[in-house]
């Protein structure tokens, strides 16, 4: 079984939601995810690093947002971590209610969780929001392609 780590702090900026995806693009697709999962897992870390940056640490420049990527047995799992005061994503509302659907605000959550497997929020220890993301993905080494 192969076992990949990525570890990224980002400063606050926009232009590093880029380089943090091309960079656990590089890695899944290495593990022979293909075209498709790696959208869908490109999406999701973009929504949650942009998250990061812009409710979590409030487009502070001084303050850093840390990605931790590991791919274990097919499954990749990317974490993502802001210096913010931290949120209650069930008080987030729902996007596809009616009296939401106009609304820009809430659909990177519903987006994150439609695209991976599995989506986990919680602190840092510092009071930060952590969310973890995980998506079955390809692996060559083991020969799965599950969902």
């Amino acid at each position: 079984m192969t076992v990949q780590e990525l570890h990224l702090a980002l400063g606050s900026r926009f232009e590093n939601v880029e380089l943090a995806q091309a960079a656990v693009d590089e890695v899944i697709a290495a593990h022979g995810a293909d075209e498709e999962a790696r959208h869908w897992v490109g999406l999701a870390v973009r929504e949650a690093i942009a998250n990061a940056i812009q409710h979590g640490n409030r487009l502070d420049a001084s303050k850093r947002v840390d990605v931790a990527m590991r791919f274990s047995g097919g499954v990749v799992e990317v974490e993502v971590a802001d210096e913010g005061e931290g949120f209650a994503p069930e008080a987030v509302r729902d996007p596809l209610a009616p009296e939401n659907l106009l609304r820009t605000n809430g659909r990177g959550i519903f987006y994150m969780r439609r695209f991976m497997d599995d989506v986990v929020y919680g602190s840092t220890a510092a009071g930060g929001t952590r969310v973890v993301l995980r998506r079955r993905i390809v692996d060559r080494l083991e020969g799965s392609q599950e969902r």
